[in-house]
């Protein structure tokens, strides 16, 4: 076996043939490799011939990329058996060293002593000084390709492969593993620093809010003003409770709504949040200034036109409202705080309170009014899902790729969300039955609204990752009550 003379044959070619794009893949990145299998081979006490075998590898490992990236491990073998002939290697020394060659392959599948350390050796760089500057040409070189398109993909990329990479001998395992850990836990620093910067530039949505808040004000005390309260009409939960009060004792209205949500918003601040409970007590204080300033002027007499316009309004600007993470109504607090002390389920809560709200209606104003009251109410509701996209409807998404590490590490720390892992199987395709591949499957719990938001996340990582969804209808516990940066 002539190496020297192969050597001095295809080095060569590395040097001035490879395009100048191939900032990672180059003669350098070869002698780099050829370099440490060496140093590897010497402590894990591998023969002259094995030695040979090995560096005739190393040498040829990325030689296709001469040719193009995409397989280029089969190109190096196709080369080699080309090649080697006519240095004296015999056929079974070249069926070796393509073995040893596609071990290099991701994810690498070392058969031997000689495949472990290669794979060793072309993944040497991920615990050295200069990593960082490594990394730096390899995601030049994928961006050229179209594999990765910015810094944090990049960075999401070498989180989830060192996070499952392992080395396979024993002297890389004891040299290098410490030094993994360590740039394993810097890229997870600058992973969060980048979530963190994006979190504070995504509060420039606070312009968004503040023009929501506004509509949601004028259409609910709209609603209120000009079609609910001259008509006696009422609705659910605090609201329809201040109507009550209202036309029974004659009480100031917007007072009686700020009053009744003041226990509940502090209620809120405890069990949901301080974001949420302070801009939900800004909201109902507008409601009741809104209230104060639109005259109290009917915009119709028929009745069936109240119920349904009214509820209408109402429920835009309540659904206007929660898309800011605020509320109007603290009866879904109410019911959160209710579902700790008995077994009813949220919709029972509020159903119970508002059957009490009509009933009411019913005895002092009449079974028409209640009636009536209770279309106001189905039609506000319909128009606050339909505004919020079904937020408080809760989707539960299963998620299958290949990079799983990286989708974890992206719904933990950018989407907001815990997650469930299964572990499983992924493949098992049409006319390739025989090709399977051990994977996690991750499930996890959003609301409606935050749907297209996964989606985007989850493709930007993998573009062909299986996602399935399906709508949960009562759903306790985890982390559900983070809404909009509650």
């Amino acid at each position: 076996m002539q190496y020297q003379k192969v050597f001095e044959h295809l080095m060569p070619r590395l040097e001035n043939e490879l395009p100048a794009w191939l900032t990672y893949h180059n003669a350098a990145h070869t002698r780099y490799v050829i370099e440490h299998a060496e140093l590897l081979a010497a402590t894990e006490q591998v023969n002259e011939q094995e030695l040979i075998l090995l560096k005739t590898a190393a040498l040829f490992h990325d030689a296709g990329f001469l040719q193009q990236a995409s397989g280029h491990e089969e190109i190096s073998c196709i080369m080699a058996r080309d090649i080697l002939p006519g240095f004296e290697y015999n056929q079974q020394q070249i069926e070796h060293i393509c073995a040893v060659i596609m071990a290099t392959r991701l994810p690498q599948t070392p058969q031997d002593l000689l495949g472990q350390i290669i794979c060793d050796a072309d993944l040497y760089y991920l615990m050295e000084k200069n990593y960082s500057a490594t990394a730096e040409n390899l995601f030049l070189e994928l961006r050229h390709r179209g594999e990765v398109t910015n810094e944090t993909e990049w960075l999401l990329r070498q989180i989830e492969f060192l996070s499952v990479h392992h080395y396979f001998t024993k002297t890389a395992n004891d040299q290098l593993d410490d030094k993994k850990e360590a740039i394993l836990k810097e890229l997870r620093a600058r992973m969060d620093k980048s979530l963190s910067h994006k979190s504070a530039h995504e509060e420039g949505g606070w312009l968004q809010d503040i023009i929501l808040t506004i509509l949601g004000v004028a259409f609910a005390g709209g609603a209120l003003n000009l079609f609910l309260v001259p008509n006696q009409f009422f609705d659910g939960g605090v609201t329809g409770l201040s109507l009550l009060l209202h036309e029974i004792y004659h009480f100031n209205l917007a007072l009686v709504i700020v009053l009744l949500n003041l226990p509940l918003i502090a209620i809120s601040y405890f069990s949901i949040g301080k974001r949420f409970a302070w801009r939900t007590l800004v909201c109902v204080i507008l409601l009741g200034l809104a209230l104060l300033l639109i005259p109290h002027q009917p915009v119709t007499d028929d009745k069936f036109l109240i119920s349904i316009m009214g509820g209408a309004f109402l429920g835009i600007g309540v659904g206007l409202i929660m898309r800011t993470g605020a509320a109007l109504d603290g009866i879904e607090v109410l019911a959160v705080y209710t579902l700790k002390k008995t077994s009813f389920t949220i919709t029972e809560i509020i159903l119970g309170i508002n059957i009490i709200i009509f009933c009411i209606a019913a005895i002092k104003f009449g079974i028409p009014t209640s009636l009536y009251s209770i279309v106001t109410y189905f039609t506000a509701t319909r128009c606050i899902d339909y505004v919020v996209e079904g937020l408080q409807a809760y989707t539960g998404v299963t998620i299958v790729s290949g990079k799983s590490e990286a989708l974890k590490y992206q719904l933990v720390n950018k989407l907001g969300r815990g997650i469930t892992v299964y572990k499983g199987e992924r493949g098992f395709l049409p006319g390739k039955y025989e090709i399977s591949a051990d994977c996690d499957i991750i499930f996890t719990i959003i609301s409606r609204l935050e749907m297209r938001k996964l989606k985007n996340l989850v493709y930007d990582v993998d573009p062909k990752a299986f996602v399935f969804a399906s709508t949960i209808k009562e759903a306790s516990g985890g982390i559900l009550s983070r809404r909009h940066q509650h």
